[in-house]
């Protein structure tokens, strides 16, 4: 049998992209656990100077909202990768495993679609709102919107991962395996 009829050629395809994406994941789990740490001390910052400086550094609360949505996208997009987002599993539990197979296929392909309008929809608000200026900080307005279009770009990339590993039968996700 030549490697087209078993599918070796695709199989081995995968692994570097595998590498690829583990470690696009691995950056992205740096970068939200350092916007986690970098919120955690400018909060310190906030109650020290209200409370022993007495005067607020009013700055705190556009830089926070700035982090808050790097972690909670860009989280988001890691938790696809790694199959730890929210879902349902209980049904897929209960059925037989082609039925399982089916529902697993739907929600990899829900998740790719809802990634792609965040990236589209998320690239048009950063465009649209890049011209004007974050009060208190002074940085564009659409770094706002930035991590909802990467992180929806990066869940449409790590579901894309998921059903082409499923069609390569390289899927070692527990729910998928018999």
């Amino acid at each position: 049998m030549s490697d087209r009829e078993t599918g070796v050629g695709a199989r081995d395809f995968m692994t570097p992209v595998d590498k690829l994406l583990d470690a696009i994941a691995t950056a992205c789990r740096v970068l939200t656990g350092l916007s986690l740490v970098i919120l955690t001390v400018i909060f310190g910052w906030l109650v020290f100077g209200r409370y022993v400086l007495n005067a607020t550094p009013t700055w705190v609360e556009q830089a926070a909202l700035l982090l808050v949505m790097t972690i909670a996208f860009i989280g988001a997009a890691v938790g696809v990768h790694e199959n730890a987002h929210l879902s349902v599993s209980v049904f897929r539990g209960l059925v037989p495993a082609p039925v399982r197979t089916a529902f697993v296929i739907v929600t990899d392909l829900a998740m790719a679609g809802f990634g792609g309008l965040m990236l589209v929809y998320g690239a048009k608000l950063t465009a649209f709102k890049w011209g004007s200026m974050i009060p208190l900080i002074q940085l564009p307005e659409g770094l706002r919107s930035l991590p909802l279009t990467i992180g929806g770009g990066l869940i449409l990339l790590f579901s894309l991962a998921h059903l082409t590993r499923l069609a390569l039968r390289r899927d070692l996700r527990r729910d998928t395996i018999e």
